[in-house]
């Protein structure tokens, strides 16, 4: 033990790092200069400053698209070019930049080395380097580029100049792809509820960005000789539960929204209830696109529950959303199944899931949801501390979820907090993008640095616990 720690002392602290803490540090990095460009005068107006800059950088970073800045007004066309920019480092590219980073940095390709990038490029879920990523980029910019195309020729054809409706297309196609929600439009897509090529190019976007590399991937090898049995279980799985969130969330505000008698809703025909509930039920799972005001006065109680749900629980792993996973609630979900039945195993389709999975899933669960609440009790304590207005509970937790969530999704809180309570939902935007167990992996590492092995061999007795 000793002879390791001299040896470690010979290189400098950045060439001890651990993957998880060169991530954190590397995103850090690209929100402070995203902070600096943005607040630059060729960027923003004179209504941005520092905070403001800071604020959207690491949102846009985050991919989360919790904004307290006009977009569209406040940021020139530069501005908004760096701004996509960054949606994108976001979105696919901040784990493969680190890993190329750490490459230069850090000492020695050992076999320890390359098996604990793997094990965190798995754990922050965007897939890798190499020809993986390369896989990703060329999905990713072969669908950028069709939606963008789709929009330009009959989405967005109400903007009579070409190249504003140019940029308006690809930029919201860069943005729905990365699940990011942010617009050039203060009311997001609700000037274009009743137009239904806008609202199927937005969540087909947001939905095969959410599925995660590994799925499309799948589909793609098996595209020859595609069904159901050919696929990986956890394609299956991921496609199953991702169309029953769907499902779940389409029908649930209709039926809430139904029972509630709104005068929003009212005014719309079925058709347009049904694609406006389909539009917020993909895109509550983090891409934060909204085509119908989202409120305490719009949508009822009952229904904003069901979008926290929705929020929570997020995309898939390898995807370009946040939220614990689909993936994460699956396991859950088949675990308390095999506890009902007095199960030893958890099994899905046929498959025994092992218990390092099980526990990987509760542990996502329950420090994710320990997190939000701190969260919304730091921001509750701070409405007092120089917010604008007192919100209630329901509207903190909401804005919470959100912004852990990598969401987006804003009724009318984010603007009237504090300084202290929008740095806490940054904070909350950091750690929900890079992942909890990750950034505790990070703070873990550092604080035992040295004792991990020794650690992990210790073995200890067996006893019951009763719950």
């Amino acid at each position: 033990m000793s002879q390791s720690k001299s040896i470690n002392r010979k290189y400098p602290w950045y060439r001890r790092l651990s993957v998880p803490q060169f991530t954190v540090l590397t995103g850090l990095l690209l929100v402070f200069l995203g902070t600096i460009v943005l607040a630059s005068p060729l960027c923003s107006t004179q209504q941005v400053g520092l905070w403001e800059s800071f604020f959207t950088a690491t949102s846009a970073v985050t991919v989360t698209g919790l904004t307290i800045i006009d977009v569209g007004q406040d940021l020139s066309i530069f501005g908004q070019i760096i701004l996509s920019f960054m949606l994108l480092i976001g979105g696919l590219g901040l784990m493969a930049i680190t890993t190329f980073l750490q490459g230069f940095v850090v000492s020695g390709t050992e076999l320890r080395c390359r098996l604990d990038r793997g094990k965190t490029l798995d754990e922050f879920g965007v897939g890798g380097v190499g020809r993986t990523f390369l896989g990703i980029a060329i999905t990713a910019t072969v669908l950028i580029c069709l939606g963008a195309l789709v929009l330009f020729c009959i989405g967005f054809d109400d903007i009579s100049n070409l190249g504003e409706r140019f940029w308006a297309s690809l930029f919201h196609s860069i943005s729905a792809y990365n699940n990011a929600g942010f617009g050039l439009w203060s009311d997001s897509m609700q000037r274009y509820r009743t137009n239904w090529v806008v609202n199927l190019v937005i969540i087909s976007l947001v939905f095969l960005g959410g599925l995660g590399w590994r799925v499309t991937s799948d589909l793609w090898v098996n595209r020859k000789n595609l069904n159901i049995r050919s696929l990986s279980l956890h394609t299956r799985l991921v496609i199953r539960t991702s169309v029953f969130l769907v499902c779940l969330g389409t029908f649930g505000l209709l039926l809430t929204e139904s029972l509630e008698h709104g005068n929003f809703f009212s005014n719309m025909s079925l058709n347009e209830r049904l694609m406006s509930f389909l539009f917020e039920s993909i895109s509550s799972r983090t891409a934060g696109f909204t085509n119908m005001p989202i409120s305490l006065d719009t949508i009822s109680d009952s229904g904003l529950l069901l979008l926290m749900t929705l929020m929570f629980i997020g995309a898939s792993p390898g995807g370009t959303g946040g939220g614990i996973k689909t993936t994460t609630i699956a396991a859950l979900m088949a675990a308390t199944r095999s506890t009902l039945r007095g199960q030893d195993d958890v099994v899905i389709r046929h498959r025994q899931i092992s218990d390092k999975v099980v526990l990987k899933a509760v542990g996502i669960t329950v420090a994710s949801l320990l997190f939000v609440l701190m969260m919304a009790l730091l921001i509750s304590m701070s409405s007092t501390w120089g917010g604008k207005e007192h919100f209630s509970f329901l509207e903190i937790l909401f804005t919470c979820i959100s912004a852990f969530a990598t969401v987006g999704f804003d009724i009318g809180v984010t603007q009237q907090l504090s300084h202290f309570g929008q740095f806490i939902l940054v904070v909350g935007m950091f750690v929900g993008r890079l992942g909890i167990l990750l950034l505790l992996s990070a703070i873990w590492q550092a604080v035992n640095r040295g004792r991990l092995q020794s650690q992990n061999r210790i073995g200890y007795p067996r006893e019951d616990l009763y719950v």
